[in-house]
């Protein structure tokens, strides 16, 4: 399970290493496609097949599924990760992203999400902020 938080730094060559405990769980190769709320998703292929499979199996006569699905798997990139458990970030997903040099690495169970530091340090605050109501909400309807 992938968990945690994880401060790195983008090199001049737009590569960047994934932390030590994520390596063996992501493998080799990963897809990493623009995710919700400003951040990039980072999918093992295990993941990412199980996630597209359940994208594809939507219904084309939906339009939110079909936008859901031109957004994801349009915006996917399969990008291998190197010895030194780096992987290069293409510029149109860092800039999709506004990933500047500093980023925050989230492990969210079956995905890593890479975050602007900035905008993460600001998400994270409001998410804080509101967790007992979000955590109330969700306890109502049976979710928690």
């Amino acid at each position: 399970m992938l968990i945690g938080e994880y401060r790195h730094t983008i090199d001049d060559k737009n590569r960047l290493s994934l932390p030590a405990k994520f390596r063996k769980e992501m493998g080799n190769n990963v897809v990493v496609t623009p995710g919700l709320d400003s951040c990039l998703f980072v999918f093992t292929a295990k993941s990412w097949e199980k996630l597209s499979a359940s994208l594809s199996d939507s219904s084309v006569l939906s339009a939110d599924r079909r936008s859901l699905n031109r957004y994801l798997l349009g915006g996917a990139t399969e990008v291998p990760v190197d010895g030194g458990g780096r992987m290069l970030l293409s510029e149109h997903l860092r800039e999709w992203g506004k990933l500047r040099s500093k980023v925050v690495l989230i492990g969210v169970r079956d995905r890593v999400e890479i975050w602007d530091e900035a905008l993460w340090q600001s998400y994270r605050d409001n998410a804080a902020k509101n967790a007992e109501a979000v955590a109330e909400k969700l306890s109502s309807v049976g979710m928690i």
